[in-house]
């Protein structure tokens, strides 16, 4: 569960540094962040529910 738990909060982070990216016009690193959260997003969620069943 821990690993879960530290993949989701490393999503939030990624998605964080997206908003802020993105607010400050740098919209392609504001991509790059955006899929980095997504894929640790993914990976949380695949692991939470892989552990749920």
């Amino acid at each position: 569960m821990r690993h879960v738990t530290i993949r989701g909060i490393l999503a939030l982070i990624w998605l964080a540094a997206a908003v802020v990216s993105g607010l400050s016009g740098n919209l392609e690193w504001a991509g790059l962040y955006v899929l980095m959260g997504a894929a640790f997003g993914y990976s949380a969620w695949a692991a939470w529910k892989k552990r749920g069943e």
